[in-house]
Order: C-alpha cells, then structure tokens, then sequence
C-alpha cells in the first residue's frame, strides 16, 4: 500500500466513540455506518424512513453481531423534524465525536421542503446547517470531535446569487444548477464553520469530502429508469463503487492527521475515481464574503443562530 492508498483498513479502533450519520440507510451513508460500526463506534442512524433504516441495520448486524447502531427518524427537508432529532439527541448522548453530514438528494425537478426552501439547497446545505447548529452543544463539550460535510465535483459549475438564492418560483431554475449550488454551499458553510471554531476557541474540526463519481442510487433523478438500467453497464467505466466513494469521507471523519478546511476527495483523473487525498476546491468555494453571506442567510431562513 503507497502513501496515498489510504482505507478503512486505516481507521483506528473507535470504542467509546459516538457517530450520527445522516442518510445512513442507503448509499454513501450506509457504507460509513458499516465501517463505522466495524470499528465498533456507537452509530446513530439517521434517516427519513424509520423502516428502511431498521432494514439497513438488520444488513449490518448480520455481519457485524456486536455493532451497536440505533435508528432515528430525520427529515433534512424539514425544520420540524430536525428539532425534534436534536432534541432526542441532545437528551440521549453526553458526547458526539464525529457528526457526518452525509445526506442529500440530486437534480430533481423544481419542487419546495415543508418549509418552503428550494429542496436541494434546502435539503443539502440549510438542513445540515440547521442540524449541525442544534447539535452545537454536543460537539463543543465532546474534545476533538468533528464535522464532516459532503460536497461533490458538481460544485465547481455551481454559482452564488444570493439576489435569487433559491430560484424563488422555479426562475432560471435547472436540476443541475440547484445541484451545484447546494453542493458550492457545502463547502462555504464549512470554511465558515471552522473560522467560528477557531474563533470561539471550540476544539472541533470542520472538514469537507467529497466522493468522485459513485455509484449510487443519487442518480436516478437524472433520467428514466428505463434509461438508467440501459446505461448502468456503462457506469463502471467512469464510476466507482459506493465502498470506494464514502472513503474521502470516512477519512475526513478518522483520519488523526486531517485538519480543519481540509477537502478530501478521489486521487484520480478528474477526481472522478481512486483513493482519498486533499484535493483542492475552485476559488468560488474559498470567497469569505460569500461564506458570510450564506452562513446570514442559512440564520435567517432556518432561524438556527449559532451562539
């Protein structure tokens, strides 16, 4: 193994060790709490279906008999649901060391969360913003513990209009511009979220990661199934397997070395595919005025003000 190789062979024992990660019964999400529960973290599972999740759970039990995961009901597209997440959260864990923001949806049509935010920047930035703020209390009196937020490549077509942030009636609305904004969100709120780290002297690492091209069920928005399961044969020439994806993050979340701001994401072509290493955002993504921007916006629209 090179240098560069880095796995989850790489990650140390995490006993004594609490994990929440959203989106965690399908995808990327799964693969972590499946790595995660291997190295016999405590894991909250965290996802919109209850059952599916319990399903996920049942999947990763059968192989690994003493993982210790707990399932929890969360609706990143609605405010009312991550209160009341955090709020049992909050009561139930004295610690949390590694808070992985995995969930998001990709390139669905025009369409409004519960509470009326545009569903990719509602549902990939401003419920993980709202979250990972509610969940502050935690993370602050747990040392060492970290943020990871799931950016993408698509990121670097993505374009900040905070006159017409969320596309307000659909206007110049397209499934791939939504996608890239939400996903040049991400990576804003966590350069943001380290500078008040650092600022307000909390030990907590804000990190980003980023998966390549995964194949993942993310892509089922983008055309007909029919479509899809003509083209999946194809897949493999330009995609990577969900076990190789969620690697940048896993080690954004495990490596001892990683540092607040670090960008983890594939060593390949186009960082398409390969193994987890810094890589380096587009300048868009490192504007502190943007950053400032969006963290004022994300306050005022979910009303989650990070004291």
């Amino acid at each position: 193994m090179t240098a560069q190789d880095w796995t989850s062979n790489d990650i140390q024992d995490l006993k004594g060790k609490t994990v929440i990660v959203t989106g965690g019964n399908s995808g990327l999400g799964f693969e972590a709490v499946k790595v995660f529960a291997s190295k016999n973290a405590k894991v909250i599972l965290a996802c919109r279906s209850v059952e599916k999740g319990e399903i996920a759970k049942k999947s990763i039990v059968s192989l690994y008999p003493n993982a210790d995961i707990t399932v929890h009901p969360l609706d990143l597209a609605d405010l009312l649901s991550i209160k009341s997440f955090a709020t049992k959260i909050l009561q139930s864990l004295d610690k949390l060391d590694i808070l992985l923001n995995n969930a998001g949806i990709m390139m669905p049509p025009y369409q409004l969360t519960k509470d009326g935010f545009e569903s990719q920047l509602g549902t990939n930035h401003l419920g993980h913003f709202a979250l990972t703020g509610q969940l502050l209390e935690l993370l602050k009196k747990t040392p060492k513990s970290r943020v990871v937020n799931v950016s993408s490549i698509a990121h670097k077509q993505g374009v900040m209009d905070y006159n017409n942030l969320q596309y307000s009636n659909g206007s110049g609305y397209t499934p791939m511009k939504a996608y890239s904004r939400s996903k040049l969100a991400n990576l804003l709120f966590t350069y943001e979220l380290q500078r008040y780290f650092d600022a307000n002297k909390i030990d907590c690492k804000a990190i980003v990661a980023h998966p390549g091209v995964s194949d993942t069920n993310l892509f089922n928005n983008i055309t007909s199934k029919w479509v899809m399961n003509l083209l999946r044969p194809l897949f493999k020439f330009f995609t990577q397997p969900a076990e190789m994806g969620v690697l940048p993050e896993l080690r954004a979340a495990t490596d001892i070395m990683a540092n607040g701001s670090e960008y983890y994401g594939p060593d390949g072509k186009r960082e398409m595919k390969g193994y987890p290493v810094i890589v380096q955002p587009m300048d868009d993504a490192l504007s502190i005025e943007s950053a400032k921007k969006l963290w004022e916006a994300s306050e005022k629209l979910t009303g989650i003000i990070y004291n």
